[in-house]
């Protein structure tokens, strides 16, 4: 280690000084092999001069042609085969040495076997120090042990990347394919999967590196859910897509949680992408949110002639005004973007913005979403999520807008929290004003489960506690909910409002429910730590169940009941589900305007609890398994 830590100057002089060195031994093993005679007097001490020009010559060779320009950890065959030329001009050299200086007595074949000892004792030499600084890292230095799950060629480039590394060692490979089984790779040994367990004990494997940039999502989610078992980190080489976007495969990364979904990406129908925002005018209420921001990047990216965005937190806005217009540049768009502060309550400004930028296409996405602040907050969520998204509904039909798309969620299905009912009577609002064919404003409606990543959501709470140490709070041992990626959501959003023909609900195929907990305990192992319980108190992390919320269900539903079909598009469907007449809804409406004027929350819940049919402040969903059922086999049906 002392020698490691040298100068590189003087690293490369000890170098100099070693390669001169062997070059002489090299030159004396020449005779001892043509001789078998280890001092040959008679034909080695006339050639005297030969052992002072070898290593002179060879050096300067050596000099020139750069070899001690390469840092010797980091070699490959290259500097081999630099080696074999070097070896080659020096063989040139002492034959035209022999010849100059009238060396006679150096038999012909002495240079010839010189030249196969040089190359084996300065190859070798290299190699062996090479070898030698990594086992002295690998002791000395805290480094991970690997095993690289994928034996194929981004597996072998990986390890070669990795053998330079000082913070992960490749200690072995396992693969699918079984002909790879008990081969080697790079020296490492290539195993069954169904050994991993074992590896992990017997080689103190740290982490497992994931390589295999061509896996699709569903067979990756296969082996994640599977790695996650068992106590090690999990990093990914980057995938294809990201490799042919210029990343290089020993840019390791963390396993993101859409990944142990296994959610098999649907590709977008680009003609219904196009239909309601190619050339036209496209507003976004609730631009700054997490679906919001979303279907702003895509009208973007799908040629949008102007995009308005509108929303009321002035920070939002600017955040994603400033990220859109970096990505117009990218994209090279034409389109126009907009910022607007602002409230969808406020129904002048919201007709004058969407009359003044000629507005075709609204998604409307601004909402309070958060159950336990709504349900804490009841006056402020009816009025920004019932009467604010009236208002923007009647502003886009006075507007003359063509499609009015609003994104609610599954927690409109027999809602137990302020939240959700809140958003069933909007999409009622929806529903009624779809039903009265007076007007030209195309509206739907489009319900889907919770979306990865977003602000508030579970996935990044529990990345900042596993990051803190703990503990990781889960409300119930058996709380499930759906799960999607923002961009697929968002996605999905504009696709099946380009299906819309009116008042259609269109629900979102979410895949298979996710527990909650599973999801913390997977997120845990993957971060390389180990649960802390009464099974193993030295674990790292603990898992703490704190109870549901105000509101909170166990169990999320997307139907309301068993009316449903499919579409021409295989991850929407499409419910056909009653809605109060307009006689009821405008009594229910001026009800709660009464409430929220006179600042009555009592008032407010009560009403909502007598008229809103299936919302149960506080029942949970267990309730309603059986209807649950009968949805979930409905879904299954569809599919």
């Amino acid at each position: 280690m002392h020698i490691l830590n040298l100068s590189r100057v003087t690293k490369r002089y000890l170098l100099i000084v070693s390669d001169a060195c062997a070059l002489l031994c090299a030159l004396w093993f020449a005779y001892v092999l043509r001789f078998s005679n280890l001092w040959q007097a008679d034909y080695i001490e006339p050639s005297c001069p030969l052992f002072v020009f070898v290593p002179i010559f060879g050096i300067s060779v050596f000099i020139k042609l750069g070899i001690y320009r390469t840092v010797i950890r980091f070699m490959n065959t290259k500097i081999l085969q630099t080696i074999a030329v070097g070896v080659g001009l020096i063989i040139l050299g002492i034959y035209t040495f022999t010849q100059l200086y009238g060396l006679t007595t150096v038999p012909r074949s002495v240079p010839i076997i010189f030249g196969l000892c040089a190359l084996l004792y300065l190859g070798v030499s290299r190699l062996l120090i090479r070898g030698l600084y990594h086992w002295l890292v690998s002791t000395q230095s805290e480094s991970k042990r690997a095993v690289i799950y994928g034996a194929g060629e981004a597996g072998s480039q990986l390890s070669i990347l990795l053998h330079s590394s000082t913070e992960i060692v490749p200690v072995a490979f396992i693969d699918d394919d079984s002909h790879l089984w008990g081969n080697q790779v790079r020296g490492l040994g290539i195993f069954n999967p169904i050994e991993l367990p074992n590896l992990i004990e017997k080689k103190q494997i740290d982490v497992v590196l994931l390589a295999l940039p061509q896996a699709d999502e569903f067979r990756r989610g296969e082996i994640l859910r599977t790695i996650s078992k068992l106590p090690v980190e999990v990093k990914s080489m980057p995938s294809l897509s990201e490799l042919l976007a210029g990343k290089s495969i020993d840019q390791l990364r963390e396993i993101e949680v859409k990944e142990l979904l296994g959610r098999q990406r649907v590709v977008p129908n680009q003609s219904l992408m196009f239909q309601s925002i190619q050339g036209k005018s496209v507003c976004v209420t609730g631009a700054g949110g997490s679906i919001g921001s979303e279907l702003a990047r895509q009208t973007i990216v799908n040629g949008a002639k102007t995009l308005v965005l509108f929303e009321q937190n002035e920070l939002a806005l600017y955040e994603i005004e400033s990220e859109l217009q970096s990505l117009r540049v990218r994209e090279n768009s034409q389109c126009n973007i907009i910022t607007i502060l602002g409230s969808v309550t406020n129904a002048e400004h919201i007709k004058h913005v969407f009359s003044l930028y000629n507005v075709e296409t609204v998604y409307h996405a601004a909402a309070y979403k958060h159950v336990p602040l709504v349900e804490h907050n009841i006056l402020q969520g009816i009025f920004n999520n019932v009467v604010g998204t009236e208002t923007a509904a009647l502003a886009a039909q006075h507007a003359g807008v063509e499609r009015f798309v609003f994104v609610s969620t599954d927690k409109a299905v027999r809602p137990t929290n302020i939240m959700g009912a809140t958003k069933r009577l909007a999409e009622m609002i929806i529903q009624q004003l779809a039903s009265n064919n007076q007007h030209a404003t195309v509206y739907s409606m489009v319900r889907f489960g919770n979306v990865l990543d977003s602000s508030g959501s579970v996935v990044p709470r529990f990345k900042q506690q596993i990051k803190q140490g703990g503990p990781v709070t889960v409300t119930h041992p058996d709380i499930n909910r759906y799960f999607m990626t923002i961009p697929e959501a968002a996605s999905l959003v504009i696709q099946a409002g380009s299906m819309a023909e009116g008042g259609e609900v269109y629900v979102l195929d979410m895949g298979e429910p996710v527990k909650i907990n599973d999801l913390a305990l997977q997120m845990i192992h993957l971060s390389g730590l180990n649960v802390k319980d009464s099974k193993n108190l030295q674990g790292d992390i603990e898992i703490v169940y704190t109870g549901l919320r105000p509101g909170e269900k166990l169990y999320e539903e997307l139907l309301i009941g068993n009316n449903v079909q499919g579409t021409h598009h295989p991850s929407i469907l499409k419910a056909d589900e009653a809605f109060l007449d307009s006689s009821e809804l405008s009594f229910i409406l001026d009800e709660l305007r009464h409430a929220y004027t006179k600042c009555d929350v009592s008032m407010a819940r009560n009403i909502l609890i007598k008229y809103l049919p299936d919302y149960s402040p506080g029942v949970d969903v267990v309730d309603h398994l059986y209807a649950k059922s009968e949805n979930t086999a409905s879904i299954h049906k569809i599919r």
